[in-house]
């Protein structure tokens, strides 16, 4: 049956106006104020916001990590990104050296079958690119429609690659039309300040991000910006924490190279100090790069308003407190990396970033679903609201009031980083491809389903 969205205000990332929307099976097929439609169900949406569904470039569902696994699946993980107003993810698919690239998407296939309630693409991870890797991937973007490479500069000795790998996967990316991400930090500076800090008996959480400093992260991403520049590549950095790496971009930026980057709700709004809490209660805060000096936070709002940064993602690896994190209570070496961001993503930056002035509407809307769209091949697809493109649209509320809280929350973990935080906006309402998955705050989808997304290949947006 058809679904025509009434008394709504449209949000795009170009622009704002009351009109109503026709939905016919999975797609938007008419916009206007003054539409005549029969046999339609009507949905009210009358103070609200219709935004295009948020889509999320960085998430880590049923991810193997430090002996562990995170907390969320691609059930529960979908389940609470829908409750946040996402409607897609772009999930890591981790590789191991010596294994086929096919082989590690079909295990991460395998995870999201029957489970993933929105839909979902992936980022593949190359930690080796030998000449097997290298002639293996053209089938990985062109077939899979896998369109995005990770590699990782930190790490070492578990994911880390080094600056051959990283050359060799930017330059068959650029002949093959795929978009590199790094994990910006000096892996080997990293290792030498851990072992140091253990020596000496500083295990407490907040070593963490003594032994992660800031110029670790600034230095990694100019070589990985140098290196994309050698190789007339693209390259993407996700969650930037800091200065030092907001320069780096800027810079080449401003050169015109084809750099892009991503930072995340937790180094928009926490800060170092939540590492120090006591009774290892800082342990919930440990994911990397570490949480910055607070300052930085007006460096990384000015970048985004100012487009030096392009989107937000969540960077979603909830350990739970209890069982998971509590394995590095001597050793924060130990301790999961990661936290559980995905529900709150969409709601921080409403509330943070367009109540206080940071960005305007159309930013958040760009930042959270248009430009990931367009970065990661999916637009038109999604990362909008016009006539063709799929049904995903958010009803959103800009006046409730609300507290972010772990009671509250729909993420599989014991614990919210951002407890007791009041914060604007509520997501009311969610279809997926035209289906509801959340309806007037009550959760109405099934498991499976979301679909895979084949994406297309790098194009400048």
């Amino acid at each position: 049956m058809k679904k025509w969205i009434r008394g709504g205000t449209i949000v795009t990332a170009a622009d704002t106006y009351q009109a109503d929307v026709l939905i016919d099976g999975e797609q938007v097929v008419a916009i206007g104020k003054e539409l005549h439609v029969e046999d339609a169900e009507v949905v009210d949406a009358s103070g609200c916001y219709l935004l295009p569904g948020g889509i999320d470039p960085h998430t880590h569902l049923d991810m193997p990590f430090g002996g562990t696994v995170t907390s969320d699946d691609f059930f529960t993980g979908t389940k609470a990104a829908a409750f946040g107003g996402t409607t897609s993810v772009i999930d890591f698919c981790l590789t191991n050296k010596g294994e086929s690239l096919h082989q590690a998407i079909a295990t991460w296939h395998e995870k999201a079958k029957g489970k993933a309630v929105i839909d979902y693409g992936f980022h593949l991870m190359i930690s080796d690119a030998n000449d097997d890797v290298l002639r293996e991937l053209e089938s990985v973007v062109t077939a899979e429609g896998i369109t995005s490479l990770k590699v990782f500069m930190a790490y070492k000795n578990v994911l880390m690659a080094d600056d051959e790998t990283l050359f060799k996967t930017l330059i068959r990316a650029k002949e093959l039309g795929a978009m590199v991400q790094v994990h910006a930090e000096n892996g080997d500076v990293l290792d030498y300040l851990i072992k140091q800090a253990l020596e000496q008996g500083n295990t407490d959480p907040i070593y963490h991000a003594y032994t992660r400093p800031p110029e670790a992260e600034g230095e990694a991403t100019g070589r990985a910006i140098a290196l994309t520049a050698l190789a007339d590549a693209q390259l993407y950095v996700v969650h930037v924490s800091c200065a030092d790496a907001v320069r780096r971009i800027a810079e080449a930026r401003e050169k015109g190279w084809n750099v892009y980057g991503e930072t995340c709700p937790q180094y928009l709004v926490l800060d170092i100090s939540d590492l120090d809490r006591p009774d290892f209660e800082g342990a919930k805060y440990v994911w990397s790069p570490p949480l910055r000096e607070k300052w930085n936070q007006d460096v990384l709002w000015s970048a985004l308003k100012n487009g030096i940064l392009q989107t937000v993602g969540s960077d979603h690896c909830p350990f739970n407190f209890a069982g998971q994190k509590e394995l590095g209570r001597k050793d924060f070496t130990k301790i999961p990396n990661g936290g559980p961001i995905i529900e709150d993503r969409m709601t921080l930056l409403f509330s943070e970033g367009v109540r206080k002035g940071n960005i305007s509407l159309n930013q958040f809307v760009d930042i959270t679903s248009t430009k990931v769209a367009k970065l990661f091949g999916m637009f038109p697809q999604k990362g909008t609201i016009a006539v063709g493109s799929d049904a995903d649209i958010v009803l959103f509320d800009p006046t409730v009031k609300r507290t972010i809280s772990v009671e509250t929350h729909h993420m599989n973990v014991d614990y919210n980083p951002f407890e007791g935080m009041e914060v604007y906006g509520e997501v009311v309402s969610v279809l997926s491809r035209g289906s509801f998955v959340v309806r007037n705050k009550e959760y109405v989808g099934h498991a499976g389903a979301g679909k895979f997304v084949k994406r297309s290949k790098f194009s400048r947006p």
